[in-house]
């Protein structure tokens, strides 16, 4: 099994590159302070119908630590957490929340150094009514997400990586990253110039 923190020195770009889109969140689920660090782990998967959060606040008592809790809810009238809960999150070890709806307290989140990715902020809480399974397949910005599979989020966006496909995809962005490393600008451009005229032509275009 993977080691997630491998991933922690691999942009969301280069992911983003190897994966394709259909892993890549919608520009949405966004970083609510800045500048964030990258953040990476395990998906602890959350599922809240809107205007509850409670199966939310019983993940955060239930996640491992290192685990990024990542919420299906797109919910845009309530806040699923607060800056209470995000603090007892970060006590105990949970990386960070990944959400597809709001919170509420961001100042108190931004103090903490809490990072959290969703779609924004609204001072209303949630209710705490309904009780669903913790750690099914859930959506989070358009991207399926299984229980263990590894989220990597920086200020660049939320990619997903399956589970089944982490050792292949960091042996690849590793490699990608190598040999980015070892071109100069000008090689690059040179490379980039002859390719982007090639594509010209081979459309008519002249000029």
């Amino acid at each position: 099994m993977t080691d997630t923190e491998a991933f922690a020195g691999i942009p969301t770009t280069t992911l983003a590159d190897l994966l394709g889109r259909e892993q890549v969140m919608d520009i949405g689920i966004r970083p609510l302070w800045g500048p964030v660090p990258r953040v990476t782990g395990p998906a602890f998967t959350v599922s809240c119908p809107p205007g509850d959060n409670l199966m939310l606040h019983a993940a955060v008592h239930r996640a491992a630590p290192g685990s990024i809790i990542v919420v299906e809810s797109g919910d845009l009238d309530y806040a699923l957490a607060g800056g209470n809960v995000c603090a007892v999150a970060r006590r105990r070890g949970v990386t960070a929340f990944v959400a597809d709806g709001l919170i509420r307290d961001l100042g108190e989140v931004r103090e903490l150094g809490f990072p959290v990715f969703a779609r924004g902020v609204i001072p209303i809480p949630g209710a705490k009514k309904s009780v669903r399974p913790l750690n099914e397949p859930v959506r989070c910005g358009g991207v399926r997400v299984e229980p263990g599979d590894v989220v990597v989020a920086d200020e660049e966006g939320v990619v997903v990586v399956p589970a089944a496909l982490a050792e292949q995809v960091l042996a690849g962005a590793r490699a990608k990253l190598a040999k980015e490393a070892a071109e100069t600008l000008d090689e690059w451009e040179k490379a980039h110039r002859e390719r982007i005229n090639e594509l010209l032509a081979a459309a008519g275009f002249e000029g």
